[in-house]
């Protein structure tokens, strides 16, 4: 074998063994998470070195060399990062970007609850049976999910009966919605002259409270589930309806899905959407509809496309849905008799997609 074959062979070997033990990051971040070490850092004030931390933390200090191991890999992933500590000749470590979104007390969301709720077993269990599960008999019935071939039941279904792991994926889905901040105050003019407005599939209203709190003009519905919205109050401009978005969604300047279409399948999403359609264009009116959603494109960075096909393949474990290329989504907009769509890539993972009748 030539030098240059046997180069390709080993540069083979390290990407594979890289793709074999990415869990391992997850597995970090996890521990990151019940240590709690960005809160111990951002407390500190100043980039901490690893004697600190280990002191913070109140780790064995025998455990010192394998903490900085785990450290090391966290850092190299882009959770935290190293600098110089003033007046001293270690070096410290700090929070990144990433990491601030872990803190249990500060200005910007605390999404640590999306990071425990995606490694508890009904997620990641599924994914150990996927090679099975594609060469699964399905006897010709609807073609279950992985999930429901591992577990007896749908998703759904299973948060039902299992409260504890439902209350800590509502939780991750609120921390989620808490994004909507920045959203709302850097895409104003989205809700200029809407007046009312559905959010679809907007659980226990945390989207939409941030909405009528920003815009008290605005009178905000949200449509979910009746044991979802069971004993939730309604404020002076926000009000919960229970109800099956496939059957019916009340009249309204304008409808809103937040990470609700990417779970349902492409015939779901064309019923729904022709509800939203005769929903916003009731006596007379010309709505619009506001998808917050993946929007699949390949010319994004490397990374980002990246996360957004691991969002794909979750989505395909645990539901009957998908992420989306905008090829996919305008079929769907053409099919429920939409006439145009605009698509604005906001921050991160997701779009702002508007659609019109």
């Amino acid at each position: 074998m030539d030098s240059n074959k046997a180069k390709d062979m080993f540069e083979g070997q390290a990407h594979l063994y890289r793709l074999m033990f990415n869990f391992i990051t997850s597995m970090g971040l996890k521990a990151a998470i019940e240590l709690g070490i960005a809160d111990v850092i951002h407390n500190h004030g100043q980039p901490i070195t690893i004697s600190e931390l280990v002191l913070a933390l109140h780790i064995n200090p025998a455990r010192t060399s394998f903490f900085y191991r785990l450290m090391r890999l966290l850092t190299h992933s882009g959770l935290f990062v190293k600098t110089k500590v003033k007046e001293e000749e270690e070096e410290g470590y700090d929070l990144t970007p990433c990491s601030k979104l872990l803190l249990k007390h500060n200005n910007v969301p605390n999404l640590s609850s999306i990071v425990k709720v995606a490694l508890e077993p009904p997620l990641s269990q599924p994914f150990q049976a996927l090679g099975e599960w594609f060469q699964r008999d399905d006897d010709g019935v609807k073609v279950v999910t992985p999930f429901e071939a591992v577990f007896g039941k749908g998703f759904w279904q299973y948060g039902n009966e299992n409260p504890e792991f439902a209350n800590l994926f509502n939780e991750a889905m609120r921390s989620d919605s808490g994004m909507m901040n920045l959203v709302i105050k850097g895409w104003r003019d989205v809700f200029e002259g809407v007046n009312s407005l559905v959010d679809a599939g907007g659980g226990v209203g945390e989207t939409a409270r941030i909405i009528s709190e920003e815009f008290p003009n605005i009178k905000c519905t949200v449509l979910d589930l009746p044991h979802v919205v069971s004993g939730l109050e309604d404020g002076e401009n926000l009000k919960f309806i229970g109800g099956d978005m496939l059957q019916s969604i009340p009249s309204a300047d304008a409808i809103l899905f937040k990470n609700v279409l990417t779970g349902k399948s492409d015939e779901d999403c064309v019923k729904v959407l022709k509800k939203c359609r005769e929903a916003i264009t009731e006596n007379g009116k010309k709505g619009k509809v506001i998808i917050m959603d993946i929007v699949i494109n390949e010319r994004d960075m490397h990374d980002l496309t990246q996360t957004k096909l691991y969002f794909d393949l979750l989505m395909m474990i645990i539901t009957a849905g998908r992420e989306r290329e905008e090829r996919e989504w305008e079929k769907l907009f053409m099919e429920a008799g939409f006439s145009r769509y605009h698509i604005t890539p906001i921050f991160g993972l997701r779009s702002l997609i508007q659609v019109y009748p």
